[in-house]
């Protein structure tokens, strides 16, 4: 289940990332589409007016022979470079108000800043091929400055004049090619796209932020499904491995009623019932109360008698020093010592000392014994869920390593410490101390 979660998870984000590209794609293609449709507009408004923009300052509209003169003139060297830009310049000063004013008007109630510039690109005079000009001569501009032209005219044409003598008879022929290119570009376009295209961005955000967010859900829904399963797990675990010891010892005592009567034993089986019930009452913990059975003074003794009646090959010595009842679980505390004790046992030991006592509101519990003991470097990792301790990567007892990790997920409830100390082959200590209340 959690690999079909991570895979599902996975497949969602690619599908996020996925319409987020074609969301991002779709809206620059829009974007494209209404700037062209915008420019497509406004060329086509001011393709009339541009064909006349020349006839303000150019040659095409001029009724006598003033610019052909200056290019005669400019190319005959009579003036200087600076007096034919000078020309020019002049020119589109004198023209630049009334086409700012003209642009200004048309495009005023949709809002558009434009831009406009109308230049000379090329100036050859035919007969010698001489080119006038080595840079474009700006013949008239709007006040706002055109800086990357969206939309280009080019245009081309000839003029011709010719002088005659005083005999009339034909004198030299002037002909120049004039190259001009007008273009314009809408200064504010980006704002204009954007405003227009406010409500189907806004839509774009919203169906992107209702993706994510059911997105979000999902994930937050099945890393709780998963934590709910782990608790399962957990449980599960807890409660099959507290189910070993009771049952093992039922089976003894049944086998002992078996052979002779032994009124002892009864109250043995009593424990261990309770305990299986106390087991089953985990199970359902939403049923019940959370009151709890404190211990009582000969519960320790009981204790460590039914561990007795389970190993009889193991010496258990108990020292009960515990002077009140006291407040903890009873099924905490009974896990705790059996898990500690039946651990020894299933690391060799023949015999464990178990010493309780309490002073001063803490519970104090040693248990040590003669086993095989504990290497140091696996002292670090004793309490983690399932470890096990390994001889050359093979596991020598049985079990699922879930028996100390119980007894420090106890400790740590109760605010307790635990220490442990081990000789290899030798012994090992467990030392635990548990802060209570009356």
């Amino acid at each position: 289940m959690i690999t079909k979660s991570k895979n599902l998870i996975a497949l969602f984000a690619a599908l996020f990332l996925l319409l987020l590209g074609i969301q991002a794609y779709f809206m620059y293609k829009t974007y494209q589409v209404k700037e062209r449709e915008i420019y497509r507009d406004v060329h086509a408004r001011l393709t009339n007016y541009t064909d006349r923009l020349e006839d303000l300052g150019g040659i095409k509209s001029r009724t006598d022979d003033t610019i052909q003169k200056i290019l005669i003139r400019y190319h005959d060297k009579k003036i200087s470079k600076k007096d034919f830009l000078e020309y020019f310049k002049k020119n589109r000063k004198e023209n630049e108000k009334h086409l700012s004013d003209y642009v200004d008007a048309s495009f005023k109630k949709e809002g558009y800043k434009i831009a406009t510039k109308t230049e000379y690109i090329s100036i050859i005079y035919i007969p010698d091929s001489t080119r006038l000009i080595d840079q474009p001569i700006t013949l008239y501009e709007t006040r706002n400055k055109v800086s990357n032209p969206k939309i280009s005219n080019t245009g081309k044409w000839e003029t011709t004049s010719r002088s005659t003598t005083n005999d009339d008879t034909p004198g030299r022929n002037d002909s120049f090619i004039l190259k001009s290119n007008t273009g314009f570009e809408i200064l504010n376009i980006k704002t204009i796209i954007f405003k227009e295209l406010a409500l189907l961005t806004i839509c774009c955000a919203a169906i992107l932020a209702s993706v994510l967010l059911l997105y979000i859900f999902t994930v937050k829904n099945l890393a709780r499904q998963q934590k709910q399963v782990e608790v399962l797990h957990t449980v599960v675990d807890n409660i099959s491995h507290e189910f070993k010891t009771p049952i093992a010892t039922l089976k003894i005592a049944s086998k002992t009623l078996k052979k002779e009567w032994n009124p002892e034993t009864l109250p043995l089986i009593d424990r261990q019932i309770n305990r299986l019930e106390n087991l089953m009452i985990q199970l359902h913990k939403d049923e019940t109360s959370e009151e709890t059975l404190s211990i009582q003074l000969e519960d320790w003794n009981f204790f460590v008698e039914d561990l007795a009646f389970t190993y009889p090959q193991t010496n258990f010595d108990l020292s009960n020093k515990v002077t009140e009842e006291l407040p903890f679980d009873h099924h905490l505390m009974e896990t705790l010592i059996k898990n500690l004790c039946e651990n020894s046992v299933k690391y060799g030991a023949s015999d464990v000392k178990i010493n309780i006592s309490n002073s001063l509101q803490i519970l104090k519990i040693e248990i040590s014994d003669n086993g095989c003991g504990i290497e140091k470097k696996e002292l670090a990792h004793i309490f983690e869920k399932f470890y096990r301790i390994q001889a050359n990567n093979i596991h020598n007892t049985k079990g699922l390593g879930l028996g100390l990790y119980f007894v420090k997920k106890i400790v740590t409830k109760y605010g307790g410490n635990i220490e442990v100390s081990s000789l290899p082959k030798t012994e090992t200590t467990f030392k635990i101390s548990v802060p209570y209340e009356n």
